[in-house]
């Protein structure tokens, strides 16, 4: 396992961001089908560098930093990100978000990157809470919240602009101790 490698599933390693990340993340981000549900537009490279710089030091959930960010890789490839960050508001709520390339869905590595995440998440001992929120139009990540353990919270309507559009934004949480039960029965014995 590498150093930056902060978590690992059956299938996945989920690591911090490399300077040599770029241009996967930019092929990724720049499709308008992954950017249609994020807040930027579809990446250019300087985008992708501008974005890369922001999560490079993105390394620890602890104070100070308070947020991290991973990129998931599937045998050497890097194929998506999951995302946690310490919210303004209170800060033993985490936020989560993901993305991942489409040329690998449909085979659990999203709701496999976004377990991992959520373990990371509810591994320190502080964190009560962990929240997603969505644009609502996104049914896949929709499902993928609820198959994690998530549940539905807020559907807040054309509360937020985006892309010169009103758009919905649905709210998804689990509480510590929701997912602690959920995690033991995930761990099979060697």
């Amino acid at each position: 396992m590498d150093s930056d490698t902060v978590a690992t599933t059956p299938r996945l390693a989920l690591r911090l961001h490399r300077s040599s990340d770029l241009d996967r993340l930019v092929a990724i981000h720049s499709r308008p089908d992954v950017a249609r549900y994020l807040l930027q537009d579809p990446w250019t490279l300087e985008d992708g560098e501008a974005q890369l710089e922001r999560r490079l030091p993105r390394t620890d959930l602890a104070e100070p930093v308070g947020a991290l960010a991973l990129v998931v890789e599937r045998e050497g490839l890097l194929i998506g990100t999951v995302s946690l960050w310490r919210t303004e508001q209170e800060r033993r709520t985490v936020e989560i978000g993901w993305t991942l390339d489409p040329a690998h869905g449909g085979d659990g590595y999203a709701t496999e990157a976004v377990a991992a995440g959520l373990r990371i998440a509810f591994g320190q001992d502080d964190v009560h809470r962990v929240t997603a929120q969505l644009d609502a139009r996104n049914a896949a990540s929709e499902r993928l919240a609820a198959r994690v353990g998530m549940r539905q919270e807020a559907h807040h309507r054309q509360d937020f602009w985006s892309k010169g559009e009103w758009t919905d934004t649905l709210v998804f949480a689990v509480l510590a101790d929701e997912q602690r039960p959920r995690q033991a029965l995930d761990r099979r014995p060697d």
